[in-house]
Order: C-alpha cells, then structure tokens, then sequence
C-alpha cells in the first residue's frame, strides 16, 4: 500500500514523501479527519530542541493527537466510517510491572516515529478505540491529552491516602483545565482549588471550587493533595509553593516537562513526609477511561470545547504550515486541523 506522509524535514518547513506500508492482515487503515497540535509538536516545528535531538528525530511526521474513520478493519470488528481515536503509543513487549506508557521499548508516534500527519495511518487493532458517534470531532481530536490527565488521576488513586477532601491543581493552561475537569468527574464532593498566574485563563475554571493567582495565595486553604500541571520555566515555583500548601503525607502528581531540572525543597519533603510521582503519556485502559468519562458525564464535552481555539482546515502543505503558524500565537487552548489531504 502507497501512502503520503507529510514529514517535517527542518524547522517550520514540512515535505510530502510517499512511501509503501506493509499491511498485516489485522491492521486497521484510518483516515484522519481531525489532528490536534500539541505543544511538544511545537518544539519540533519551531526548532526548540537541542540540535542534536533534531538531527536524531528529523525528517518525521509530526501529532500523536488525532480521530478518523476507520477504511478497513481486518478483523472486521470495526464498520467503514466509523469514528475512532488512534493511539500514538506503540508497545512491542509487554511487562507485568511496568505500564506500555513506560516501558523504554515502546514506539510513540510523533517522538522518533511517524505522527498521524499522513493520508492514511495504519494501526494495529489495539492502537484505536471507537468514540461514540455524537461526539464532537473538535473536542475529540485532543483525547489523548485528556487521557494523560486520566491516567494521572487512575495512578494518583492507587498511591494517595484516602483523605482527598482537598486538591490543588497548579496550571492555568490547557492541561492544568483538564485535569481539574477530571478530577471534578472523578471526585465531585472534593473542593478543587486552581493555583494560576493569568486571571483571564482562570476565569474558565468555572467548574472548581476556587481559583487563585500563584503571587496571592495567602488564602488558600491547604490540601490534603496536589497536581502540577506548569511546566517549564514555571515548573520550579509551582512544586515549591505546592510543598508549601499541602497538608503532611499528600502526594503530589507531577505532570509538567521541564527542560531544565527544577529545584525541590527535599527538606520539607521529608518533614511532611509527601509522596512526589510523575506521570507521563497514557495507555489503551486510560484511552477506554476517557471514553467512559466521556459517556457517563456528557457535560465534560461541553466544558472541553471552551478549549477548542483555532480550527484550520487542511489540504495543502501551506495550510498545514498555517495552523503551526497560528498555533504561535494563540493564548490558550487547542489548534484542530480539519485533515482533508
């Protein structure tokens, strides 16, 4: 089979390559029909990793967020048209302790491998999971962040002690509003307080007990636990103030990729006796959960499509260049690509 796959091949500059797959005769053939630009897509497009990064990943096909319709199912499980969401986490071995999200085997699509920016994608059986049929494509597009922040939440309800009468979320932008959505779902007689550094981005918090700027927090209760969903440069401010603000024993999630190693008060660590784990990509099981989530609190839908900011249709390499370009300068929330290639 002949496929387009539509490769970054320097920073800002994106080139079609037609190449052969080989079909296995299990593989699912999806059409993408929505893509979602991730930050870490935006890293390779602008150049931002280091030169030695670039030169080992590029030329590659970037996204790891998409839906389509499924073209052929070889297990014919799944119909022509129907909608599903791919997943870009491919594992080729399987560990008893160790999630697929973790393993260092694993290929992930968009980091070292193809993304779903291509014609077709081909996908074994068990890397696409079917989206209800009333879902909206726009919100849909970026389940598999919203899966990252489920898996987070399915982790911090193994490790956590059970009191989570209060959690804090530190993070203003688009992952710090999903998984405080989550947890709203997931505990909703909890009070979810949000620790940002713009107003205007917490203003969409509306579904959270409280919101508080990170320069005036003098009010905030403390938590029984904490998210950090910052990252980057402010990764170290946040896990410094959620050290300050949760109550002793609390575990703390962290969620935010730093580029540079954020100093931890290791002291206080230890006084309070806190819990610090991280978490990072998301499985098949987190990608069912999110779907679950989606059908028992349709509600959740509506507050994600705030998140939905620019949406470009795409057919040519300029319009594709277009969404990055308009990515850049978005303030917050998610550039979808409607994928027409």
């Amino acid at each position: 089979m002949l496929d387009n796959v539509y490769r970054l091949i320097a920073p800002r500059t994106f080139e079609p390559v037609q190449v052969q797959v080989v079909l296995r005769d299990d593989d699912v053939i999806v059409r993408p029909t929505h893509l979602s630009i991730c930050n870490a897509d935006m890293r390779y497009y602008l150049g931002a990793r280091s030169a030695e990064v670039l030169a080992k990943k590029l030329p590659m096909a970037l996204i790891h967020e998409g839906i389509g319709e499924v073209v052929r199912d070889g297990n014919a499980v799944l119909a022509p048209g129907q909608k599903v969401v791919m997943l870009p986490n491919d594992p080729v071995e399987s560990d008893a302790c160790i999630a697929e999200n973790y393993l260092r085997s694993s290929r992930f699509c968009g980091s070292g491998f193809d993304g779903f920016m291509q014609e077709y994608v081909v996908l074994p059986p068990s890397r696409v999971v079917a989206l209800p049929a009333d879902a909206n494509p726009h919100v849909a597009a970026f389940t598999e962040l919203v899966s990252v922040a489920v898996h987070a939440i399915g982790r911090f309800s193994g490790i956590a002690h059970e009191r989570r009468e209060s959690i804090g979320v530190w993070g203003d932008g688009n992952l710090g509003f999903i998984v405080a959505l989550a947890l709203r779902m997931t505990y909703p007689d909890a009070h979810i307080y949000v620790v940002g550094r713009t107003q205007s981005k917490l203003g969409n918090f509306t579904f959270v007990d409280a919101v508080f700027t990170s320069d005036r927090i003098g009010d905030m209760p403390q938590v029984d636990h904490a998210f950090e969903c910052c990252g980057g440069d402010g990764s170290a401010s946040a896990i410094d103030q959620i050290i300050d603000c949760i109550a002793p024993e609390g575990t703390v999630s962290l969620l935010g990729v730093s580029e540079n190693p954020p100093p931890v008060n290791t002291r206080m660590v230890l006084e309070k006796g806190l819990r610090l784990f991280g978490s990072s990509r998301s499985g098949r099981a987190d990608f069912q959960n999110t779907i679950d989530l989606y059908t028992k609190h349709p509600e959740m839908l509506d507050y994600l499509a705030s998140l939905v900011g620019v949406v470009q249709p795409v057919s040519s390499i300029a319009d594709m260049s277009a969404a990055f370009e308009a990515d850049i300068r978005k303030p917050m929330g998610k550039t979808i690509m409607e994928w027409n290639v």
